[in-house]
C-alpha cells in the first residue's frame, strides 16, 4: 500500500459547502456544536495527506484505479479524488440532499 504524504487541496465547491454547513449548524445548534463539527470535518480532511487510502471507494464513482473515495461523518458524505501528486477534496453533501447524479457530478470539478 502506498503511504506517501500527499498535499491536500480543496475545491471552491467544498469551501462553499463547508461555509453553508457551518452557517446551518450555527443557526440550528449554536456556536459550540457548529464549531466542534467544523473542526472534526477539517481534521478528517487534513489527515487525508497520510490516510487517503483508509476510506472506501465511492460506490457511485467506481473506477479501476479507485481514485474517488468518500468519508462518512454523521449525516455527511465527503468526496475526494486521489491523484499522483495530491488529494483533491471535491464536495461535502448532506444525506438528505445527496443523490447519485449529484455525486457523479463531482467528476467535472477542476481544481
Amino acid at each position: 500500500m502506498d503511504t506517501r504524504k500527499l498535499k491536500v487541496v480543496v475545491s471552491k465547491q467544498y469551501s462553499d459547502d463547508l461555509k453553508n454547513i457551518f452557517q446551518y449548524g450555527l443557526e440550528t445548534f449554536g456556536f459550540a456544536v457548529a464549531f466542534s463539527f467544523y473542526n472534526n470535518l477539517e481534521k478528517l480532511v487534513s489527515d487525508l495527506e497520510f490516510e487517503h487510502f483508509m476510506y472506501p471507494e465511492c460506490r457511485f464513482l467506481a473506477t479501476k484505479s479507485k481514485i474517488y473515495r468518500n468519508i462518512i461523518l454523521e449525516s455527511y458524505l465527503i468526496i475526494y479524488r486521489i491523484t499522483p501528486y495530491r488529494i483533491e477534496v471535491l464536495r461535502v453533501f448532506h444525506s438528505s440532499i445527496c443523490t447519485s447524479s449529484k455525486i457523479r457530478s463531482v467528476k467535472k470539478i477542476k481544481i
